[in-house]
């Protein structure tokens, strides 16, 4: 019988082995799943900063900041970072007065967009590192996909002066 332990100890290990790799292959699957996931949300903030900054624009602050407005909404996905890094600077340059309905919905607008793009460089950081290990390399767990990318935007938040109270 002692041949008999070393077939229960191969069987165990493969099916160790096998256990191992479908939870790393799910777990790849899963973060690059949330990666995609935490990518629509950050455009569709993206989108509303966008629309809120336009409405502003109309309303206050006149052709330069509606045009970085406009063309940040109209971006097509490979001039979409330099867009909104012009909306963001277009944005600072505006006295925002946060009792302004319309100025307080940008503000709120960038500070969604600032968790957004957290995440969602979180979540890219980590997809990419579980894709990058070897054993997934070698085995191609994550064909099918593109890699996740890095959304490269300037710090959307923006400062409200010092002096009036935030709510």
């Amino acid at each position: 019988m002692p041949g008999m332990w070393w077939v229960v100890g191969a069987v165990l290990v493969v099916g160790l082995v096998a256990a191992y790799l479908i939870w790393t292959a799910g777990r790849v699957q899963r973060l690059q799943t949330r990666a995609e996931s935490a990518a629509r949300a950050l455009d569709a903030h993206l989108l509303r900063r966008a629309a809120a900054a336009a409405v502003l624009a109309e309303r206050r602050y006149g052709v330069e900041l509606y045009a970085a407005a406009r063309i940040a909404l109209d971006a097509v996905p490979e001039e979409r970072e330099a867009a909104e890094n012009d909306l963001t600077r277009q944005l600072r340059a505006v006295e925002l007065d946060p009792d302004d309905p319309a100025c307080e919905a940008v503000i709120a607008a960038s500070r969604r967009l600032a968790l957004a793009r957290q995440v969602h460089t979180d979540l890219v950081r980590d997809a990419r590192a579980a894709r990058g290990r070897p054993l997934v390399r070698l085995l191609r767990m994550g064909r099918g996909r593109e890699w996740p990318r890095y959304f490269d935007i300037d710090d959307p938040t923006l400062s409200v002066p010092a002096d009036v109270p935030t709510g």
